[in-house]
C-alpha cells in the first residue's frame, strides 16, 4: 500500500514577494483573498505542471507556501534560483497537516488524519502533484481552472503561452475523472492504458478511488466506474463559447 503524502511549510515575506510568485504561478497573487489558501501551479516551458503548491496570502509581502515533502526540496531550490534578484526571503517552517475545507484544502500545525484527507480529496477532485507525476499533465487537464487555480487572464508566467494558447484555440483530449474499482490502487504516474493516466490513488476495503486524466471513452472499454466529481468540477473543461 502507498504511503500517504506528508506536507512541508515555507514561508516567503519581502517587498517582491507577490511580484515574484506573479510571474511564476497559475492564479492571480493580486487578486487572490488574504488568509485564503489555493491549490497553484508552477509549469515548465512546455505547459506542464512542474510544481504543485497551496499559496497563502497573508499580506502582498508576506505568503505561506505548502508543497509535497517529495517536491519540498526542489521547489526551494527554484524559487531561490529565480527570485535571486528579487527582495524576498524564503524559510522552512516545518511539516503541516492537511484539512478538508470543500473543494480546497487547508493546513494546520497539528496532526490530522492524512489518509482521510487523502480519500477526501480524491473525492472532491482535488488533484495533486507530486515528484511522481510531475512534468506529467497540463493545468486544464486536472481541472485547475475550475478550482481558482490558474487564472487565463493575469500576466505573464512560467509556460503562460502553450496554456493559453491551449485555453483560446484547443479543447483537451484528456481531462480529470473520478473512478472506483476493484483490485489493487494503481500507482500514481502509470498508466492504465494509452489514454488513461493515473494521477492520485487510494486503496480501499473493496477496491481503490482514483483522480486520472483519461478519455471518456477509454474509461469505458476498460469498464471503470465512473463517480460524479462535485458540481464546481463537473463542467465541460473548454472554455466558454
Amino acid at each position: 500500500m502507498a504511503t500517504s503524502p506528508a506536507f512541508t511549510l515555507f514561508s516567503l515575506n519581502g517587498v517582491d514577494a507577490q511580484k515574484f510568485l506573479q510571474g511564476q504561478v497559475t492564479l492571480n497573487t493580486e487578486t487572490l483573498a488574504k488568509n485564503q489558501t489555493r491549490y497553484t501551479a508552477i509549469c515548465s516551458l512546455k505547459g506542464r505542471i512542474q510544481f504543485g503548491l497551496w499559496l497563502k496570502k497573508l499580506s502582498p509581502e508576506s505568503f505561506e507556501i505548502v508543497s509535497t515533502d517529495d517536491q519540498a526540496t526542489e521547489l526551494a531550490n527554484h524559487i531561490k534560483k529565480f527570485g535571486a534578484f528579487s527582495k524576498m526571503k524564503l524559510e522552512l517552517v516545518g511539516a503541516v497537516y492537511p484539512v478538508i475545507n470543500d473543494i480546497h484544502t487547508d493546513f494546520v500545525a497539528t496532526e490530522t488524519d492524512v489518509a482521510t484527507w487523502e480519500q477526501q480529496a480524491i473525492e472532491s477532485g482535488q488533484a495533486w502533484i507530486q515528484a511522481a507525476t510531475a512534468t506529467l499533465f497540463q493545468p486544464q487537464e486536472l481541472r485547475l481552472h475550475q478550482r481558482e487555480s490558474i487564472h487565463y487572464d493575469k500576466g505573464c508566467y512560467l509556460g503562460q503561452e502553450v496554456i493559453a494558447r491551449l485555453w483560446f484555440k484547443a479543447k483537451p483530449k484528456h481531462w480529470l475523472h473520478l473512478i472506483q474499482a476493484t483490485g489493487e490502487a494503481p500507482v500514481v504516474g502509470t498508466q492504465l492504458n494509452n489514454n488513461v493516466e493515473v494521477v492520485n490513488s487510494i486503496s480501499l476495503k473493496d477496491g481503490y478511488k482514483a483522480l486520472v486524466v483519461a478519455k471518456p471513452d477509454a474509461l469505458a472499454e476498460l469498464g471503470l466506474e465512473v463517480l460524479k466529481l462535485p458540481e464546481a468540477l463537473s463542467g465541460d473543461v473548454a472554455r466558454p463559447q
